[in-house]
């Protein structure tokens, strides 16, 4: 078994639609970025990276090449998949939290985790999604930008358990 940990941030503009896990958020700012700067999904790429030793998500899909220009983070999602499992490894859990201010992420988790589970091939129940705020402190305290961790466990895809 390997574990992975997955940091990403990015800022809130106006002008952009607010996507995280895939689900787009109701809010008047969206967050900034060369993908669709869904830092959850990329929180949680970077740490399946990390858990099979592939290096990071600007490795594998930089901010300065065009064709990631926009791109659904879900679709690099699907990519770093690929490559877990063609390193042999299967994920066996992920836990992540979401740092915002605003909005309220809570009626939303559950369309996360609806959307993500199955693009890593994962019961809803070894999905953990969480939303805090920083009590008004730091960059999303002040409603700056939104943070995300995620912790994820991967294993050698055939063993039992």
């Amino acid at each position: 078994m390997r574990v992975g940990l997955g940091f990403d941030a990015h800022r809130l503009v106006a002008g952009r639609p607010l996507i995280l896990g895939g689900v787009k958020i109701p809010h008047h700012l969206g967050l900034m970025g060369h993908s669709d700067a869904d830092v959850l999904t990329h929180a949680i790429g970077d740490a399946l990276l990390g858990a099979v030793g592939a290096g990071d998500l600007g490795a594998h899909f930089p901010d300065r090449d065009p064709a990631y220009n926009d791109i659904s983070s879900l679709i690099l999602l699907e990519r770093i998949i690929r490559l877990v499992e063609q390193r042999g490894f299967r994920v066996v859990n992920v836990d992540a939290t979401v740092v915002a201010e605003a909005p309220r992420l809570a009626p939303h988790i559950s369309e996360m985790k609806a959307i993500l589970a199955p693009i890593m091939g994962l019961a809803l129940d070894a999905v953990n999604l969480k939303a805090t705020t920083t009590e008004q402190l730091g960059f999303s305290g002040r409603g700056e930008g939104i943070a995300a961790y995620a912790v994820v466990l991967v294993k050698k895809a055939g063993r039992k358990g």
